[in-house]
Formats: C-alpha cells, structure tokens, sequence
C-alpha cells in the first residue's frame, strides 16, 4: 500500500469518500505541458539570480505564477537536484526574501522531491533541514505550518537522512505541532490532510526516542484547539486511513515494537476529557484493520491481548457515550453525540470482527437508527414544512445523506449489528430489540403521514431509497434475532412475547416490502409458529391491530389545504392492514370471540370494499377462517356469532360485487359458511336468498343490455355467470334441511329466464348432477332436474310460471321429510 501512495495527503482525502461531512476531495490536478514546466523553472532561476531590481513587485508575481504551474503538475512532475538547489537557494536569500505567499508552494515542490526520488543526496537533505529549522524560526506565526510538517514528516521518513538531520526534523515538526497548530496557527479544513500526511511520514518512518508519542498526541490533539478544524466524520475517516497505512507499513517491516508502543499509548490515554472521542474509535478502527487487510504470510498477528487492548479503547469511549446520554437517545443539539455514532458505526464496518461490548452494540445500534437511516429526522422536517423552500432543503439533504459515506456502509454496518448481537448477554439482546421494534412502530406512524401528503414524488422517492435499505436491516436483524432466541431454552412466554413485537414490527415496515426474502419469510414463520401455540400471544398480537378509528382517520397530520384523507389510498396503512390479514388466519382460532368481534371484524369488514383485490380477497380468507375455526360466543342465543356475522358479510359483500369484491373471495366464504355453520341455519337460508336476488339483478341487467347474452356468455367473463355458477355448486354442498329451498329458489329462477337462458341452465345442472357421487341427494336432484327440465319445455310463459312454482312447492314439502 505505501509503495502505491506517492502523495500520502492525496490518499487520504480519497479513502475519506467525500460527502461525509466537510470538503470533498479537491479535483485532479491539472497537467502542464513540457514547455511550460520550463518556462516555470526558467523563471525560478531568473528570481534565484536577479539582483534587487525596482519593480520587485512584478517579479514576485512571476515567481509566484511559475511555482504554482509547477504545483499542478506535481503528478507528473519530477524534481531533480539541480532544481532542488535551486528552491533552496530562493528560500535561503536574505536579499530580496522569498515572498511569503510562495514558502508553501516551495514546501510542496521539495515534498515532490523527497517522496519521489529514489536516491535523493544526504548533503542536499541536510541543506533542506537546515534551511526550513532557521525559516520556521524567523518567521512566527506565518500561514504555513501544515506545509512545513508536511514536508518535515516526508524528510524525516527518507532512508538516506543522517540520524542527526531525522531528529532535527522531528524535533522542529514536534515543535510546529505542539505550538503554532495547536495555536490554530494556519490550519484550516483544507490542509488537514497535509498535517496528518505529515504525521503518518514521521510515525512511519524510523522515528527517535519518545518522539512517536509526541508526535501522536499531537495527532489526537488536533481537534481540541480553539479556532482549528472543526471535527467531522470526513476527517475521522482521514485518522482510519491514516493509521493503517502506519501500521501496514509496521507489519511489512515487522516491527512489533512499534505497534505495541502505538496500541499503548491508545491505552494509557484513555480518558475521554483527554483527546477527541471520535479520533480515539477511527485510530483503533484503523490498526485492526490494517491486521485484517494483511497478508496471510505476514509474520506479525494480531495476539489476543493486543487486540484487546486495541478493542478496549473504542468501548471505552462508547461506555462514555452510554453514561452520557443515560440511555436516552442523542438530541438533534449534541453534534458530538452525533459524531461518536457516526465514527463508531463506520470504523466497526471497516475494522473487521469486533468482540462483544454492551455498550458498543447498542452505540452501533442507536447508530443505525438516528445517523445511518435518520428518517425521523426527514419526516420530522417534512411535517413541520410550511412552504416549498422547506421541501426542497429537505430534499437537498436526503440527496446528500443518499450519496454519502454513511448510507453507503449501510449493510456492512448492519452485519457488525447481526454478528454482535449473536455474542451479546441476553439483556443487551432485549435492550437492543426494544430499541429497534419501537423504532419501528415509530417510523410507521411517521411515514404513513408523510407517504400521504407526498404521494410520490422526487423527495418521496429519495426517501424510499434509505427506508428500503431500514427495511432490509431490519429483516437481517430479526432473522438473526429469531434463529437466536427461538431456538433457546427461554421460557415460553418469552419466546412469545419476543415474536409478537417481530411480527408487529413487521406490519410496520410491510410498505416496503419489494422482493422475496428467505430471511423475511423464515423470521415470520418462526414467529408465526410461536404465536400459534400462545393463546395470550395471539391476543396480544391482535390487540396491536390500528383501531378501527385510525384507520379511517390521520391522526396528527396537517393536510394540504383541498386534501382529505381517504383511508383506501394510504398505501402504507393499507400494507400493514394486509399483513396482518394475511397472519390472522394462521392462529384465528386461538382468538376469543369478543376479540375478534371488537378488533378483528372491523376492519375486516372494512377491507372488504378494497379497490385492491389482494387486499379484499385476504378479507374474505380472514372470514373463511373464521367460519370455520372453533370461535364462537359464550351467549346463550337462538343465533352463534359466526351466523350473526354473516347477515352482515353478504350484504357487504354483494354491495361491492362485480365492482370491488373478488369473487373467488366471495365464493370461498360462502362455501365455508354453508359447509360450517349449523344445520339448517337461518343464516345459510339468507345467504341463498340474498344470492338468489343478486343474480337475478345482473342476469336481467344484463340481458337488457345484450340480447344474445346466452350465445355469447364466456365462462368467467360474466359476472352473473359466476354466481349462477356459485348457486348450482351450493346444490351439492348444502346441508340436506336447506337443499329444498335452494332448489325451489333455482326453479323460480330458471322459470323466468327466456328459452336460451333455460337450455344453458340446464345443460349445466345435468353435467353436476351426473358428475355427483353423493347417493343421498343424487336421486332427489335427478328428479327434480328432470322435472325442471319437462316444464321448461313448456312454451307458454304463464303455463311455466304456474309449473314451476307447483314443482317448487311439491319438492319443498317432499324434502322437508328427508
């Protein structure tokens, strides 16, 4: 890695990935031609040789023009000798001095020299620190210190410098960091990867006596100058980077040594009032990584108590964090609070495994939650918008957060979440899941506000984006969490009480639900199997349904003036509702009736008139199931609930039929309450009137509309066709007390139709009956059809209304004594 870094400064502000906070990474440095790198240094010789001339003004800014050519071809540039002499004699004259504009960039130009020649000349060296120790000190307080240690750490790591030169270096870059930058002495946001160049030059290379820890402090002190850099995630990445290209460059080497020096001085200088926090978590982020990343050959390993050592340091800043906040989340006014979350959910993601600390899991879970997906944040300021200007900051800063370091370690983050909870103590595990299920049922209620008033949209879209990426976290964890608490010897109730929170977390986030996962279905079936065996799980698990209230109501949310709220068109209610229909069936009939009745069948009732039709046919499963489970009430009347229930069901049903009710929904509800309710229900006797009057409404409709209706009549096309269809079906499934009275509804029916009508009938009433092996009402249903089918050959309308109302009544009283 250092032999792929000539610009150590460069590497750093790439490895930092820009948009984290801070500056991004300056643009590639522009490329001179051959002739004007000439032109440039002929230009430094005339400075070099000019006697003081009267318009010394005009020639320093030449002078100042051919340095910076100069500097924006240091990619390609090549400083020789020669040249080198040449800058140090411009430095070096009292008469006329170099104008101080030029120093950096005369710094810069010896720093391309140092880094690139492969032999550079000890004496030449000697000169450069020679000269830079009498120009640091003739000159206080001038703008140029990070140049100077920037250079200073370059000279100090090369091979060919006499050890007296190296501490002469070190001693003077000591001093530049101990004094003037940590007077706030020139360093500004920009140059703060030239001073941490500098440092990782000097820490790198063969560094003398105690300097290696003057020399560090100095590099965690940086942030805690008055007036200096301002601490951000950009420059924390900057301090990971830069401490594994030092210790990479150790395990190359072998020196042991030094790394237990650097590892040391983390541990005696623990004390979170000491240094910054957050360069404490990205230096140690920094070392382990460095071992991850290191050849397999390498003779240097990480030992365990090394890595310890190493690990203790992060934890000890997270315990600091821990005691700080109380347990309380971090507050939108504690920027450093926000930073140590940041820091310590990006260096875990790059360090590689990380032992179990309480304290670190949940600062990498609170880390996930307010700074990897802030969505509370982005809801917060949509809500409290008032005009457009504010939608459009809010969308500036959801683009921002989306292209940024953080959102782009989402999922590596998310594993350092999984792989620690599975170590965890079981009451670090159960404050971790409380923290993200409540989360979860925080950000439903959010976000069903906000996705309304949005309705899509470039900022909807934005947002989408990081909650997709919250979903599958969330997925990920409690897979995890259940494959671990499921399978452990914890009491029932536990694990019951553990899967009711994943399935209403679930719920929760269902919206954003895009693909299939075996994850996702594997954490709800497990969930779903505990649940079932838990009667007060399953009551617990319906009670966390949304009232029926909040479902027809916003709570909360300012609408746009002309806007009302339509609950069919709240697409995340919608998809939690759905979810829960699709669950309910799996344990319904460990549901008491009086649950079901106050909870349940609400919104059951009210789904059914879903413009979805996945939506409404989960409805009409959910009243499938509950038919046919064991629920019922404990009253002591001539009617169950399940039949009262189902007075209401077909005219619920029937009133939104063909144009919302599916009628394979429709159909299994009304096979599973004529197959389950009691014999001879009044129930199942309206259920039949009630679908007798429906089908002869489309069927008359429809003829009115289309006179070759029975010639052109295509299977399911027809709505009306379907419930005939559905009539005749009942005829082999009714309870034998009903079957007269479906068959004289039928006969009613066919005696109104007009000939084609009958003829259809009829042909598909001898296919059931002949397909039928039931030899109990098999002879009943021959002779009646063969009865319809004799009046039906009547040709008078009168003479067949008058038959088949004789047939109906003679069949009633002939099967009433079945």
């Amino acid at each position: 890695m250092q032999s792929q870094t000539p610009f150590l400064e460069d590497w750093l502000r790439s490895c930092s990935g820009g948009g984290a906070g801070g500056e991004p990474p300056p643009a590639s440095h522009t490329s001179s031609t051959g002739r004007s790198i000439l032109h440039a240094w002929a230009i430094l010789r005339e400075v070099a040789s000019a006697a003081p001339p009267p318009e010394s003004g005009e020639l320093h800014s030449r002078c100042l023009s051919a340095l910076q050519t100069l500097v924006d071809s240091r990619a390609s540039l090549h400083v020789a000798d020669p040249q080198v002499k040449l800058l140090l004699s411009i430095l070096s004259s009292p008469s006329p001095p170099p104008p101080p504009q030029s120093i950096p960039a005369i710094f810069r130009l010896l720093y391309i020299w140092a880094r690139k020649s492969t032999r550079p000349s000890p004496s030449l060296l000697q000169s450069a620190v020679s000269i830079l120790s009498r120009l640091v000190v003739s000159l206080p307080g001038e703008p140029f210190p990070a140049h100077a240690v920037l250079l200073l750490g370059a000279l100090s790591a090369s091979p060919a410098i006499a050890e007296e030169s190296r501490r002469s270096c070190l001693e003077l870059l000591c001093r530049l960091l101990q004094e003037d930058l940590a007077m706030g002495g020139g360093l500004t946001e920009g140059l703060v990867p030239e001073v941490l160049a500098g440092i990782g030059y000097a820490l790198g290379g063969a560094v003398a006596g105690d300097y290696a820890g003057r020399i560090t402090a100095s590099l965690m002190g940086i942030w805690s100058v008055a007036g200096g850099p301002r601490a951000s995630l950009l420059h924390g990445l900057m301090i990971l980077s830069l401490l594994e290209w030092v210790v990479a460059g150790f395990i190359t080497s072998s020196s042991m040594g030094k790394i237990e020096s650097l590892c040391g001085f983390f541990a005696e200088n623990l004390d979170p009032g000491k240094f910054p926090g957050f360069a404490v978590i990205m230096a140690s982020a920094g070392i382990l990584r460095a071992f991850r990343r290191a050849s397999p050959n390498s003779k240097l390993k990480l030992t365990p108590p090394l890595k310890n050592s190493i690990e203790g340091s992060i934890a000890a800043v997270a315990d600091h964090l821990i005691s700080r906040t109380a347990d309380e989340s971090i507050s939108g006014d504690d920027p450093e609070g926000h930073l140590l979350l940041q820091c310590t959910a990006i260096g875990l993601a790059r360090c590689g495994p990380f032992s179990f600390h309480a304290s670190v899991l949940k600062c990498v879970c609170s880390a996930l939650l307010s700074e990897v997906f802030p969505l509370l944040f982005f809801f917060g300021r949509i809500l409290q918008r008032r005009n457009t200007d504010a939608t459009e900051l809010t969308l500036d800063q959801v683009k921002a957060h989306v292209g940024g370091v953080l959102f782009k370690e989402a999922g590596a983050v998310s594993g350092v979440l999984c792989n620690m909870y599975s170590a965890a103590d079981e009451a670090t595990q159960k404050a971790v899941e409380d923290q993200i299920w409540s989360y979860c049922e925080e950000f439903y209620r959010s976000h069903r506000s906000v996705s309304f008033q949005l309705r899509g949209g470039e900022l909807g879209s934005a947002l989408d984006e990081i909650a997709e990426a919250f979903f599958l976290m969330v997925v990920l964890f409690s897979a995890e969490a259940t494959k671990k608490k499921l399978t452990s010897k914890l009491p029932h109730g536990v694990h019951s009480e553990f899967s009711v929170r994943v399935l209403v977390s679930f719920s929760c986030i269902e919206y954003l639900r895009r693909i299939r996962l075996s994850e996702y279905t594997d954490a709800v079936r497990g969930a779903v199997l505990a649940v079932q065996e838990d009667p007060a799980a399953c009551t617990s698990f319906i009670a966390s349904m949304p009232p029926y209230s909040e479902l027809t109501n916003l709570p909360g949310s300012d609408l746009p003036a002309g806007v009302r709220y339509n609950w069919a068109e709240d697409e995340v209610q919608t998809a939690r509702v759905l979810f829960y229909l699709r669950v309910i069936p799996t344990c319904i009939s460990r549901i008491p009736g009086d649950i079901f009745v106050k909870t349940v069948a609400p919104t059951m009732f009210l789904y059914m008139h879903h413009n979805l039709e996945k939506v409404a046919r989960s409805s009409h499963s959910v009243f499938s199931a509950f038919v046919t489970s064991g629920i019922d009430s404990d009253e002591d009347d001539d009617l169950g609930l399940k039949e009262k229930l189902v007075f209401y069901y077909m005219q619920r049903s029937l009133e939104a039929y063909p144009e919302r009710t599916p009628f394979e929904g429709m159909a299994s509800g009304v096979v599973a309450l004529v197959r389950h309710l009691p014999a001879g229900s009044p129930a199942i006797f309206h259920c039949i009137s009630t679908l007798m009057e429906k089908a002869s409404s489309l069927c008359g409709r429809a003829m009115a509309e289309e006179e070759d209706l029975w010639k052109n009549w295509q299977g399911d096309s027809e709505p009306c066709k379907k419930v005939l269809d559905l009539l005749l079906r009942l005829v082999t499934i009714v309870d034998i007390q009903v079957l007269p009275y479906l068959l004289k509804q039928l006969a009613w029916f066919v005696g109104r139709l007009p000939a084609e009508g009958r003829n259809t009938i009829l042909g598909e009433l001898h296919a059931l009956v002949a397909e039928s092996d039931d030899v109990t009402r098999k002879p009943t249903l021959v002779s009646w059809v063969q009865s319809l089918s004799y009046i039906s050959s009547q040709t008078e309308a009168a003479t067949l209304r008058q038959a088949s109302g004789a047939l109906k009544n003679g069949l009633f009283d002939a099967h009433s004594r079945l």
